[in-house]
């Protein structure tokens, strides 16, 4: 796909410099490809950055594990040599109701089994086999998420040799398993717990996973699916989302040192305006500035509703295939408020035998199920979902000795509010939140030096996620697998020749994990 006879100042242009951007651009160069990234910001990471939002503490606005980062991925890119240094710690989650009790998860799950039991003893002797079950089928699904799939609305030879790959892959894996997967896939994450626990507040806790970052509640089916795309992406560590030491921004700072280390050009503060056509084909970008810069291929990571419908002319794209990129839903529902602190919160019961690191606020499933109804009718949620991570205690270089750093994501904020905007609800949002908090540590208001709210408008003007999409759009049953970012479309290239897409709007999704990164760079490779 590469026309030879064209003079280009560059082999390959990356379009944003999020990870999944530098990861690309790494491999490329690498490989031998003379390639340029540009970022629109004044520092490259996209929603993966470290932050000094207040003086002395270093935040992470906005993602704030990389627990789904590839291995594989570090030593390739040898990351350990510029900074990447997990840090893993212990309990993995805190789960407080307001009266003082609560569950902890432990990496032991032998621990972990003793919280649960103060509350249910079938619950806890169901634990076991329901970790075993997800993990069963998260690996099941791990053979599918490292590689480019076949896409059945365009089957050649690439796609016949994918498909044959796969199942050699997946030749160890039993029926019965394989049925007990199709029929869970599809399910709410409320029905499959309900088969399991009879806890409500276990089940709370545990149905978080199935609504993160996507505009789901509990009961909604495909919610199950969540679940298992974290578990993918963790792998087998049961709860433990691990941090990076001095905060997310460090992983992104050791691609760009391993991509620059390979010869990859970075600019910043280079925002794209369009991308050239010329001939059916794409030949460069064109800068807010007015710069035109030239080069054999493009590759963008920014979401595909921004690829296409602003960065790409319309008259160069089919309209059936417009048509399916503005039906992609790619509806926000996810915020971030992050603090400084005084002091690390006083929660409800937490007795001296440790300091958590991540506190979850799920009292039930109904809980949940509330706060998303909320967001259904364009509201943010009155008593939202938190999930709350206080970095500093595990990493000191975060915040000044004494004092601390918290994050904290919330469910539900919807992008699309019926009444008012984001502009004028940013403040009575973190209220909302600060509230809540204060329900479960009593005090937390007076602890607060400094609050920064991220409503779904600033990921869309802020880090250039469409519609504050964190996943850059849904991860439902239609919008996974081969119908990623829409069917016909799902390896890594596009209907423009020499234009490819490496962003989490590509297979396997979002999530810090590098592999759109990756696989697109295998693509533009195969394709030169």
């Amino acid at each position: 796909m590469v026309n030879e006879g064209i003079q280009m100042s560059y082999d390959v242009i990356i379009v944003g410099g999020g990870h999944n951007g530098l990861v690309a651009a790494a491999k490329l160069a690498k490989a031998g490809k003379k390639v340029l990234v540009l970022e629109r910001r004044q520092i490259v990471g996209g929603a993966c950055v470290t932050e000094e939002i207040h003086p002395g503490f270093k935040y992470s606005p906005c993602a704030y594990t990389p627990g789904m980062f590839q291995k594989s991925l570090v030593d390739e890119l040898g990351l350990t040599q510029h900074g990447y240094d997990l840090i893993e710690y212990d309990p993995c989650i805190y789960a407080p109701l307001a009266d003082g009790r609560s569950f902890v998860f432990w990496s032991d799950i032998d621990k972990t089994i003793e919280s649960i039991a103060k509350f249910s003893e079938k619950d806890a002797k169901k634990y076991v086999q329901f970790e075993k079950d997800i993990s069963r089928f998260a690996s099941i699904l791990r053979t599918l998420w490292c590689r480019e799939l076949p896409d059945p609305a365009t089957l050649g030879a690439r796609d016949w040799k994918e498909l044959l790959s796969i199942r050699w892959k997946m030749r160890g894996v039993k029926g019965k398993d394989l049925l007990e997967l199709l029929r869970i896939l599809p399910m709410s994450i409320a029905d499959l717990l309900n088969e399991y626990f009879e806890n409500d507040h276990l089940k709370g806790v545990l149905a978080s996973e199935g609504i993160f970052g996507s505009f789901y509640g509990p009961r909604s089916p495909g919610s199950v699916y969540i679940m298992l795309y974290l578990r993918i992406g963790r792998g087998d560590q049961a709860q433990q989302w691990p941090l990076m030491r001095g905060g997310m921004g460090t992983l992104s700072q050791a691609i760009a040192q391993a991509a620059q280390k390979n010869g990859v050009e970075i600019r910043t503060g280079a925002e794209v305006a369009r991308i050239s056509i010329q001939g059916g084909s794409a030949r460069g970008v064109v800068l807010a500035n007015g710069e035109e810069i030239q080069s054999r291929i493009v590759v963008s990571n920014a979401d595909a509703k921004r690829t296409f419908l602003k960065l790409v002319e319309p008259t160069h794209l089919d309209p059936h295939f417009l048509l399916s990129v503005r039906n992609i839903r790619a509806r926000g529902v996810s915020a971030k408020v992050n603090f400084a602190l005084e002091r690390y919160p006083k929660w409800n019961g937490l007795k001296d035998d440790f300091i958590p690191v991540v506190t979850v606020i799920a009292p039930n499933m109904n809980y949940l199920e509330r706060a998303f109804d909320d967001a259904k009718y364009g509201e943010y949620s009155r008593a939202p979902f938190l999930d709350i991570v206080v970095p500093s205690v595990a990493d000191s270089s975060l915040a000044p000795s004494g004092k601390h750093v918290m994050s904290v994501y919330c469910l539900f904020a919807p992008y699309h509010l019926r009444n008012g905007d984001w502009n004028a609800m940013r403040e009575l949002f973190g209220d909302v939140v600060v509230q809540t908090i204060e329900h479960y540590a009593p005090g937390f208001s007076d602890s607060i030096i400094h609050r920064h709210v991220v409503t779904p408008l600033d990921l869309e003007r802020i880090y250039g996620l469409t519609e504050g999409h964190v996943h850059h759009q849904e991860l439902s049953l239609d919008q996974i697998f081969f119908m990623r970012p829409v069917p016909g479309y799902s390896h890594y290239r596009t209907p423009i020749e020499n234009l490819y897409m490496c962003g989490a709007s590509t297979h396997p999704g979002g999530g810090v994990t590098g592999i759109p990164g990756s696989l697109a760079a295998q693509a533009v490779l195969e394709d030169s």
